[in-house]
């Protein structure tokens, strides 16, 4: 098994939040708010800060890279990347080539995340074919990891044109490191598994327990693929504030706003406060609460799944910023420390 430290990141989708008068914040703002969030990340030790792509109101960022490379000017240490790349709509070319420019601007610090999204605007808006949405990720994830490899590719499929020994730049100084989230397919994490790519577990609902036969599977499949043993996140959401009540107070408009927009379109029964307690709580998938409560979460899900990284997808829906901030600086200074100490009697095998 492969043993790697426990390491503690953050995500955000740039929801828009509201102001101090209740009135939503532009697109402008909120980008703003997101760099200020990914500085304050850094100053308190997180290690990760992943920023999603979305093409809908609900979410400021479509350009993550531009955000990151803002943020990486700012901080110091802390890792940048995605939550996730829709590759499925992009160019692999032109993802890796943004990416290989942030991790140069942000000294190799630069991650990205691929994924095919949970909404589906990116596709007619850049012109692809929801009937092709399979063979565009598999063909493009084909792509991207011949990229990785940083020599010339030769490369022919149905999505894009044909590459003959085409030389893609700038080269990273020590390579870009690349993940692929998943949602829950098994045909998924084999796939990962099979281009060698790190997985990120997108845990959004029911307990992260549930999710161990992925875990297993993927390291299974890497072995059986003569492949090194590779890490595994997890993308859970949650909030932090003092006590549990408090943090349950600042989440519940916001989480309940986001999920009844979302499932207005999608045909989901209304939210509500039982089934928002329900998510709090041990068998769901919300890290919401205090630092004593939320890092107790978080190492069982370590223990459970093995993981090496964890990520707080914070800021769903209309949380402040000011809460957000007080979030970040409770997850570094208090749940990070937390989370090492519980798990330091108990060292987990990965």
């Amino acid at each position: 098994m492969d043993v790697r430290p426990l390491e503690l990141g953050l995500d955000t989708f740039g929801d828009i939040s509201r102001g101090p008068d209740g009135s939503l914040l532009s697109d402008a703002q909120t980008i703003r708010n997101v760099v200020d969030q990914a500085v304050l990340a850094d100053q308190v030790g997180v290690s990760f800060f992943g920023v999603g792509e979305h093409h809908r109101k609900d979410f400021a960022v479509t350009s993550p890279e531009i955000v990151l490379a803002a943020a990486a000017a700012r901080t110091e240490n802390i890792h940048l990347g995605t939550a996730v790349t829709v590759l499925s709509s992009d160019d692999p070319v032109r993802v890796y080539e943004r990416f290989a420019t942030l991790d140069a601007v942000s000294n190799g610090r630069a991650e990205v995340i691929l994924g095919r999204g949970s909404f589906i605007e990116s596709f007619p808006l850049f012109g692809y074919d929801l009937a092709d949405y399979e063979v565009l990720f598999e063909e493009k994830l084909e792509l991207f990891s011949l990229l990785l490899r940083e020599k010339p590719v030769t490369w022919s499929g149905r999505t894009r044109a044909a590459l003959q020994d085409a030389d893609v730049y700038p080269k990273t100084e020590n390579g870009l490191k690349a993940w692929v989230g998943v949602g829950g397919s098994p045909e998924s994490v084999v796939r990962t598994a099979r281009y060698g790519y790190g997985l990120v577990l997108a845990i959004i609902g029911g307990s992260a327990a549930r999710f161990r036969p992925y875990a297993d599977l993927y390291r299974r499949s890497l072995d059986e693929l003569g492949k090194p043993q590779m890490p595994i996140s997890v993308h859970s959401p949650g909030h932090i504030a003092a006590t549990d009540e408090q943090a349950w107070e600042e989440a519940y408009e916001g989480v309940a706003e986001l999920n009844n927009t979302i499932g207005r379109e999608r045909g989901w029964p209304e939210y509500n406060r039982l089934r928002f307690q329900h998510d709090v709580g041990p068998e769901g998938s919300m890290y919401v609460g205090s630092p004593e409560t939320v890092a107790r979460k978080i190492a069982a899900t370590v223990r459970a799944l093995g993981n090496s990284r964890f990520q707080l997808k914070m800021a769903s829906g209309s949380i402040s910023h000011d809460h957000l901030l007080s979030s970040i600086e409770l997850y570094g200074t208090q749940v990070l420390p937390l989370v090492h100490d519980m798990l330091a009697d108990a060292p987990v095998s990965r």
